[in-house]
């Protein structure tokens, strides 16, 4: 039984408290960690000598390449919110998918799911399909629980669908690829937006009046022409989702690089809507500085937390007290879920990845889980961070473009059914991790005792055998040389 103190206990306890006051996050997290520090020093728990490192994760943090990759999604993101491109997805899309019941709700999930492979932020999905599409629902006898809980929730499915901002920062915490972040994102992204389908599905064969095909003459008759107009108004999404994933996944791009790319498509098509203009591109960037200042604030001041945390042996704390929950990995993923789901009620998703996945990380990787389906289960349950109260985003953002017919408790208990189908996803994860690692390639596997170092001229003449013939080491009479170091390599034999 270890003794840890009473001191990393109360470092969290201390964070929840601060949190919950309403104090801005970064500089709570870091005056909590400088005042146990300071703590630590007087009671001689925790070495002076240990601030000495904070310098030089200041400036890793601010110098990080993959970081890069935060600002330019997001400024493409807020390019496209702005371009007209999703007004052409609806409306193409309602009027495909117009004349059955439940029609706008599948063309909202399914340009949803389209805008979170583009943009790779809620906000701008869940704002431009409210003021788009909610007006057009609740007009044709949608039933305002429906459709607000059907915008909300197609706009969080951005959270699991790369770019996701989400899964570059888990990644980073995680000390993982992006690009494989991405790749296991694909099955539950894939499983989330197929649940959406099946419930509206049902819905619609249950309860008809709450979700009516719009009239023909709105949506008018099915024809090749209107078809061929959705499919070219998908030309350039489809194009800049080639652009941003394709290359990463085919290892032509780094994150940074391929947000840089989309930066460029998103400008670009702005400019094929005609609106790329000086206010929206002001506008654009205000958002963006806004987002990564936050984000590299949050960053310094877990830094200051996790290093006195760590220091204090609160990461030894952590894993001795969640290593022994019964169920072994099963069991100790459940519970993180549950934490997790609940810390969501009060935090959002940069703060929990930056200030919990760190102290739960080496606890899941002792346990033998795989830190990508590990990374990407926690993506799909912090969906439910923008639809459930006190906090949800998603909700708010729809609560500010909705119309004053729109009760906020139809917008709070619209969004219930979706959140449940969020944690069937997130329970399908986890007793299902293939949905994750089935994308993955973990390269060839190789037996090192099976390699062989040939060094042309060496060897042959004396009449040796090669390097790494199996001796672990090349021998030559009269002298005895080290192993090569290769794993699993026998010692050289004895002379």
């Amino acid at each position: 039984m270890f003794d840890f103190g009473i001191i990393p206990p109360a470092m969290f306890l201390g964070m929840v408290i601060f949190m919950l006051y309403g104090f801005p996050v970064a500089f709570s997290l870091a005056a909590v960690g400088l005042f146990f520090g300071i703590i630590g020093i007087i009671t001689g728990h925790f070495g002076a000598v240990w601030l000495q490192a904070l310098p030089p994760r200041f400036f890793g943090i601010v110098s990080n390449d993959l970081l890069l990759a935060i600002p330019f999604f997001t400024f493409m993101g807020a390019i496209l919110e702005r371009c007209g491109l999703a007004e052409d997805l609806l409306e193409g899309t309602g009027k495909l998918f117009g004349g059955i019941p439940g029609g706008l709700a599948y063309a909202v999930i399914l340009v949803g799911a389209v805008l979170g492979a583009i943009t790779g932020t809620v906000a701008a999905s869940v704002i431009t399909m409210g003021v788009i599409s909610l007006p057009i629902m609740l007009r044709y006898g949608y039933s305002p629980r429906l459709a607000t809980g059907v915008i909300a929730a197609s706009g969080t499915i951005t959270q699991v669908i790369p770019p996701s901002l989400v899964l570059v920062v888990l990644a980073d915490q995680l000390g993982r690829s992006v690009g494989d972040m991405y790749l296991g994102a694909i099955g539950p992204s894939i499983l989330q937006v197929t649940i959406f389908i099946l419930f509206i599905l049902v819905m619609s064969i249950i309860r008809p009046k709450s979700m009516p095909p719009l009239p023909k003459e709105v949506r008018g008759d099915f024809n090749w022409a209107l078809l061929a107009k959705v499919l070219m108004g998908m030309v350039p999404s489809i194009v800049l989702i080639f652009l941003v994933l394709g290359t990463i996944f085919m290892g032509l791009a780094t994150p940074t690089e391929a947000g840089a790319l989309g930066v460029v498509g998103a400008m670009l098509l702005a400019a094929m809507n005609r609106r790329l203009t000086w206010p929206l591109i002001r506008e654009a960037m205000t958002s963006t500085t806004h987002i990564t200042s936050m984000v590299v604030m949050i960053l310094i001041g877990s830094t200051c937390f996790s290093l006195v945390f760590q220091g204090m042996d609160g990461s030894r704390w952590i894993e001795h007290m969640l290593s022994g929950i019964p169920g072994g990995p099963v069991g100790f993923l459940i519970f993180v879920n549950i934490f997790i789901f609940v810390l969501a009620f009060f935090l959002d998703f940069f703060e929990i990845a930056f200030i919990v996945i760190p102290m739960l990380a080496p606890v899941a990787s002792s346990l033998g889980i795989d830190l990508i389906w590990f990374g990407v289960l926690i993506c799909v349950n912090m969906q439910t961070s923008f639809m459930h109260p006190p906090f949800g985003f998603a909700l708010f953002y729809l609560r500010s473009i909705a119309g004053k017919e729109v009760k906020t408790s139809d917008i709070y208990m619209g969004a219930l059914p979706w959140v449940g189908m969020q944690l069937i996803l997130v329970a399908i994860v986890i007793f299902w991790p293939q949905s994750v690692t089935y994308w993955l390639d973990h390269g060839p596997k190789v037996d090192p005792n099976s390699i062989k170092i040939e060094v042309p001229g060496f060897g042959s003449p004396l009449g040796l055998p090669p390097i790494g013939g199996g001796s672990g080491s090349p021998q030559i009479p009269g002298l005895t040389l080290p192993p090569l170091g290769l794993p699993g390599a026998p010692p050289a034999p004895a002379k």
